[in-house]
């Protein structure tokens, strides 16, 4: 057989058909069925957020996270397999997608683990307001993730010295691991699928005012709270601390700075390989597949090239990343099916106005991956003004489709900090602070700071931009 036919035939078992019996098969599917299929991704959130609390020490063990993952997923990929008319295609999807996910957040936290800022800054309110700023920045051009691996070990070093850090993290996980990366498509997965579908580049910057507006409120309560917490720890503990605090500041140097390329490597890598996949037609899983690639040969590069005493004195392990793996491994299993059932029932949900496109592209991107949100909503929106869902650049050029592109593209970005999976980066964020011996909140303790901080921003949002 001729080689380049074999490898085209491999190719083209890797491209899932865009049509066909799965589509009525999720159609037809009965309520009672419906809700049966989408249990394990219920039982896998609630293990999340109650086996925490109600075995802790268990829950440490990254071995007991996967148990619970194989447990609920395995299942789920069996009916799949086994039921689905298109089941393998979905799966082989889903796993080329959970690949890519573990790669790219594996090769940022390689990289940024081998950048070692020597030295310390002043944990002041002001300094950990300008950080968050300047990540809010960096999220949107090197990415969430990037910007949260490259940032979160200063400032909790800035913060050494200070008692109440926990809400300095959650902070970090708000703006600069979610509301930062609005600007770009490198600021976030969904975006960068609106731009392969046709969406310019330079589109995203038109969204600069509600950038603007949900990181300026949430960098505004920050410093306030930040100063709160300062002032009741000087009081405390009787002492100057903010003096304390500023005279342990020491000259800042960056060692590993030859990571900075291969962190610049990593954003060319998603824009040369989106660009190339375009022009060249491949498919999703083909962009991914050589996106992988690279992120892994990035990654044994920074890993090769840098001295093992700057890993050290960040204190890297790969205990988060593992941790990320295996509880999302669960994840993206167990939501096949209800993201398959939102693709199909979407257009049952009678959604047509912009804020209530940005509400439920919000909530469910909460909890489910905001990429395949985005894309469906998207879709949703090009149906209702007749415009091709696969591309995008049709819906903006219609007034209407604008507006509820942008409220798609807030939604997906501003709310995954609703919850710890809502982003990637979010649970990589904890599980770091985690390590620093800061007791993160638990899942359902998280949703104690960010329904009050962040829900009424999310109706101030609704209320300038998408009523």
């Amino acid at each position: 057989m001729d080689r380049g036919m074999s490898v085209q035939n491999v190719w083209g078992l890797l491209t899932p058909p865009a049509s066909g019996p799965g589509d009525l098969y999720w159609e037809n599917l009965s309520l009672p069925m419906s809700i049966t299929v989408s249990m394990p991704f219920v039982l896998m959130l609630g293990a999340i957020a109650v086996l925490p609390l109600a075995f802790p020490h268990w829950w440490e063990s990254n071995r007991n996270k996967a148990w619970i993952s194989l447990a609920l997923g395995a299942p789920t990929l069996a009916y799949l397999l086994s039921f689905v008319p298109e089941g393998p295609a979905l799966v082989l999807h889903t796993a080329v997608d959970y690949v890519a996910f573990v790669t790219l957040l594996t090769t940022l936290f390689v990289i940024s683990g081998g950048i070692y800022v020597r030295g310390t800054l002043a944990g002041t309110p002001l300094t950990n307001t300008v950080l968050l700023g300047i990540g809010a920045v960096a999220a949107s051009f090197i990415g969430t993730t990037g910007a949260s691996m490259v940032l979160i070990r200063p400032l909790l070093r800035a913060n050494r010295l200070r008692r109440h850090k926990v809400h300095t993290v959650i902070f970090f996980i708000f703006i600069v691991s979610n509301c930062g990366g609005l600007l770009t498509p490198l600021g976030d997965p969904p975006l960068f699928l609106g731009f392969l579908r046709g969406v310019p580049f330079h589109w995203t910057l038109r969204l600069f005012a509600e950038w603007a507006l949900v990181n300026g409120v949430l960098l505004v309560v920050y410093n306030l709270l930040d100063q709160y917490w300062l002032n009741r720890e000087e009081a405390e503990d009787r002492r100057a601390l903010l003096e304390e605090i500023e005279r342990a500041e020491r000259p800042i140097a960056i060692e590993g700075r030859h990571n900075f390329v291969y962190l610049m490597g990593v954003m060319g890598t998603i824009l040369l390989v989106g660009y190339m996949g375009r022009v060249a037609g491949w498919s999703d899983i083909r962009q991914k597949l050589a996106q992988t690639a690279l992120m892994a040969g990035l990654a044994l590069l920074a890993w090769w090239t840098t001295p093992r005493r700057i890993y050290e004195h960040n204190h890297f392990t790969f205990h988060p990343p593992i941790e990320v793996a295996v509880v999302f491994g669960g994840i993206f299993a167990t939501m096949i099916p209800v993201l398959q059932l939102l693709a199909h029932w979407g257009d049952r949900l009678g959604v047509a106005h912009p804020w209530q496109f940005f509400w439920m592209t919000g909530v469910l991107s909460s909890f489910l991956d905001n990429a395949p949100t985005y894309l469906t909503f998207a879709s949703l929106a090009s149906g209702l003004l007749h415009t091709d869902p696969m591309n995008l650049a049709e819906l903006i050029r219609t007034a209407d489709g604008e507006f509820l592109l942008r409220a798609i593209s807030c939604g997906a970005v501003f709310m995954g900090a609703n919850t710890y999976i809502g982003n990637a980066p979010n649970f990589m964020v904890r599980s770091i602070a985690e390590e620093q011996r800061i007791r993160m909140p638990s899942f359902l303790g998280y949703l104690r700071w960010s329904v009050p901080f962040l829900f009424p921003l999310w109706i101030l949002v609704t209320l300038v931009f998408f009523r």
